[in-house]
């Protein structure tokens, strides 16, 4: 027999001895699996139900949607002549910026910005709809919360608030009573911004326990953004036509003349189009609606879920228990080998 041959039979016998010994230690962990299988289904079916149980009381939440897309405008005259002026040694179309619509990312920042969300919060006067389970309803105002509780993080965070020493600098804040800061948290984390640059929309999804506040929600961004821009570009306009108001008197060239006047009928154009127009930098797309099913909490993926993840967790807990039970066997048969 050559040593290639020699070679070629040691490598097939290798190779039938792991496949032996795969195929036992897969049959072992059968075993094991078998031998435990009650302990499996009843940790999975425990998982399970508590799973769906916990389910049925987690609140439901609904979620608004409204679309909006930027107003392009087209480049007409007043370009020309802001670029007329500057080339003529005017200097007056760099000056007073002629207004332009707002692009997607302009809007998706207003939209973000604590300006427009605080603006929101009083002229809705959100915070009894923010933090409902803190209002009083019928007395129209905070709870204070010198009601017992049995949450142990309310103990904990007395604790602490005791124990730590007081920040002069910080702003004092009534207990139980929401200000306006925890408005912004709340609104951060209820209303959400997208945009798709492809598309060039953006989309206002907002999210509550409640689907008309959650339509009212989206609608109430939509109006104050509109509100908003609108109200800017006016005052934007009146700066403008004020500064060309104020430079007729320092042109004696008929020329010029003429096109400041033609900028200041822009201006007067722009301000009365904002005062007039409805969605005067963006287009409603798709306005929001009332939905009429939730997003979540998803129950049947949930359980779904659980199970496959408690049949692993079961098998992994048998897996263990084979283990200690094994080495609690050879402890107690070592001693016995050795006497």
């Amino acid at each position: 027999m050559t040593e290639k041959d020699s070679r070629t039979e040691y490598n097939i016998n290798c190779r039938r001895d792991f496949d032996q010994d795969d195929e036992i230690n897969l049959l072992e962990l059968w075993q094991v699996i078998w031998k435990r299988r009650k302990f499996i289904a009843y940790f999975a079916g425990i998982v399970v139900v508590l799973t769906a149980v916990v389910s049925l009381f987690m609140t439901n939440i609904y979620e608004s949607s409204a679309v909006i897309t930027p107003v392009e405008t087209k480049s007409g005259a007043g370009g020309g002549m802001a670029a007329a002026l500057a080339a003529m040694g005017g200097g007056l179309g760099g000056m007073i910026g002629l207004p332009e619509s707002a692009s997607s990312t302009e809007i998706v920042l207003l939209l973000n910005s604590n300006i427009l969300r605080e603006k929101i919060i009083k002229e809705y006067n959100l915070l009894p709809v923010l933090f409902s389970k803190q209002w009083d309803e019928e007395k129209k105002t905070w709870k204070k919360g010198t009601g017992f509780s049995l949450n142990p993080l309310v103990w904990v965070s007395k604790l602490i608030a005791a124990v730590k020493p007081a920040d002069k600098k910080a702003v004092k804040k009534e207990p139980g009573v929401p200000d306006m800061w925890d408005g912004l948290r709340a609104l951060k984390n209820l209303v959400q911004i997208k945009s798709n640059v492809k598309e060039k929309s953006i989309t206002i999804s907002a999210q509550f326990d409640d689907p008309e506040i959650a339509a009212r929600l989206a609608g109430y961004f939509v109006a104050a953004l509109n509100d908003h821009m609108s109200k800017e570009a006016r005052r934007v306009a009146a700066i403008n036509k004020k500064y060309l108001e104020e430079q007729l008197p320092l042109n004696s060239d008929p020329l010029i003349k003429q096109k400041i006047y033609t900028m200041i009928a822009q201006q007067v154009e722009t301000a009365m189009m904002a005062e007039v127009k409805e969605n005067f930098s963006f287009k409603v797309i798709d306005p929001p609606m009332v939905p009429d099913k939730k997003i979540k909490p998803k129950r049947a993926q949930m359980v779904v879920l659980s199970f496959v993840v408690a049949l692993f967790l079961g098998v992994f807990i048998v897996f263990f228990l084979e283990y200690l039970e094994k080495n609690k066997i050879l402890k107690v048969d070592r001693p016995k080998a050795e006497g």
